[in-house]
């Protein structure tokens, strides 16, 4: 209980030096940005990689009906296709299937990652995030331009106003297209670090209440473990309604681009 309790819930949720492999290395890791949140995220994506190859080798052997886990990605993969992708982007959504399902199945995996004890979450980092966001930001602005050209995406940034209107519509416009990444960034990284916040602000309060007294302390102790675990599942949920959220906020902007007329 001490040991994830701290005084400062702070400690289980801001970034710091990698120390797995001793603490003159996790510096000099960190001097070059690689910091324990971004090598949690080179963590899942190997994970991530490794799942989704071995599951393609076994396609390619002739295993066409999935099993166990196969199963569970095969239905993660279909409804992210059927009931996001499809529905805004339409039928020739699926080239952009590829990089929505490594989105969705990145950030489910780092979020996932960092209920683990020991482990952080990537995504509580604000600029791992942004990166993400940032990649999507390009991915859905170059699809956009490939899909319809660039004076015609260029011409459609502004909708059809009266001519004393578009100035001011452009500068909104352009304002929106860079605020929305910006979204991206700022939701995903205030739910997965408020969501630590939480868990080790009541370890901690258990921790300071239970140290002067041993029959309501075990009673409190008792409350703050299962508040604590209580917790953990909202946190489960919250890992994968994010992922979810991320993926389908970048699927509608991908349809935005693409079908820039509507």
């Amino acid at each position: 209980m001490m040991f994830l309790a701290s005084a400062n819930p702070l400690e289980h949720s801001l970034d710091r030096p990698f120390g797995w492999f001793g603490r003159g290395v996790g510096e000099a890791l960190a001097a070059v940005g690689i910091t324990t949140q971004v090598f949690m995220l080179f963590i899942g994506a190997a994970l991530m990689c490794a799942v989704f190859i071995a599951r393609a080798r076994r396609v390619q052997a002739g295993e066409l009906v999935p099993h166990g886990w196969g199963n569970f990605l095969e239905a993660l993969l279909l409804f992210i296709r059927d009931e996001v992708v499809r529905p805004v982007v339409g039928r020739d959504g699926d080239r952009y299937l590829p990089f929505i399902w490594t989105v969705f199945f990145l950030i489910l995996t780092c979020n996932l990652l960092g209920l683990i004890p020991g482990c952080m979450t990537a995504t509580g980092n604000i600029s791992v995030n942004a990166a993400l966001a940032g990649v999507s930001f390009l991915a859905w602005h170059l699809w956009g331009i490939r899909s319809v050209g660039v004076v015609k995406y260029l011409r459609y940034i502004v909708p059809p106003v009266p001519l004393v209107l578009w100035p001011l519509m452009l500068v909104i416009e352009i304002v929106g297209h860079f605020v929305r990444p910006f979204a991206l960034t700022m939701r995903l990284f205030a739910n997965m670090f408020a969501g630590h916040i939480a868990i080790a602000t009541v370890l901690g309060f258990t921790a300071a209440l239970t140290k002067d007294t041993l029959v309501l302390g075990g009673a409190i102790s008792l409350a703050g473990v299962l508040g604590a675990v209580a917790l953990t599942l909202f946190e489960v949920f919250v890992a994968a309604l994010q992922a979810f959220i991320f993926a389908s906020l970048t699927t509608v902007f991908v349809g935005m681009s693409v079908h820039p007329e509507h």
